[in-house]
């Protein structure tokens, strides 16, 4: 299992403002900050870590990863605010069956092109359906 996930980002304060935006639906924020990087996570976990060029060397090439959400209003919300901090639609909420029956996700471009996505896997409530 991953404790968590860190990489460079081309422009640090883009970044930072962009997953403190995406993330908060989510129930995360940053736990801890220097100059030119973060920690982002929830209840007390830091589970990303994100640090300008100038500290943590070039941005890897294009990198997807998934955050859980408690429910589907939780991805739903995750991709609303990705997009409006500046993220790309790049799958809207919606069901993966796919991948599985209850395969609830939504994936955003970030500012550095990565793929960033949220999911959730509990079944769907009858007020998810309308």
């Amino acid at each position: 299992m991953l404790d968590h996930l860190g990489f460079s980002v081309a422009d640090f304060r883009r970044s930072r403002a962009f997953y403190a935006a995406a993330l908060a639906p989510l129930g995360m924020a940053a736990h801890s900050e220097g100059p030119g990087w973060a920690m982002f996570g929830g209840a007390g976990a830091p589970q990303l870590w994100i640090g300008g060029a100038d500290i943590a060397g070039p941005p890897p090439g294009h990198i997807h990863f998934a955050f859980a959400a408690p429910d589907r209003a939780a991805v739903n919300a995750f991709h609303a605010a990705a997009v409006a901090a500046g993220g790309t639609d790049n799958g809207a909420p919606g069901l993966r069956p796919q991948y599985h029956p209850n395969y609830y996700a939504a994936f955003v471009i970030d500012p550095d092109g990565h793929n960033i996505e949220a999911v959730c896997h509990a079944p769907g409530t009858a007020r998810d359906q309308t």
